[in-house]
């Protein structure tokens, strides 16, 4: 079963990597290092990716068959999405594991979904 693992940003949590120290800094980028390099072993990664600040997303919308754009930031938006690894696993459990083990997870800013493996999985 795939499990996607999504790592929210907001105001607070930014803050406290802003008045890291670059040692402590290092210390939670080699958390991930160790993370991804675990999960590429196991053969449990499908992929992991950090997101771009949020001021360069784009937001589009279709009215009357035309794309219409917006730029970001969306002020009415707490938590914004800042990352994520899509891992296959066994069970929930393991996609729970893995997920702790994610520096955002002490503050309570990631969460853990299935991913339906097909448009049947909609209907259910």
């Amino acid at each position: 079963m795939k499990y996607l693992v999504l790592i929210y940003s907001n105001p607070e949590s930014r803050a406290i990597w802003d008045r890291m120290a670059q040692q402590d800094r290092a210390t939670g980028l080699e958390a991930y290092a160790a993370l991804n390099e675990e999960l590429a072993a196991s053969g449990e990664l499908v992929v992991t990716e950090a997101l771009a600040d949020p001021s360069r997303t784009t937001r589009v919308t279709v009215r009357d068959g035309q794309a219409l754009t917006t730029d970001g930031p969306f002020a009415e938006a707490k938590e914004l999405l800042a990352g994520f690894y899509l891992v296959e696993c066994e069970t929930r459990e393991r996609a729970v594991e893995i997920a702790a083990r994610v520096p955002e997870a002490q503050l309570g800013l990631v969460e853990v979904r299935p991913v339906l493996s097909s448009l049947d999985d909609f209907l259910l």
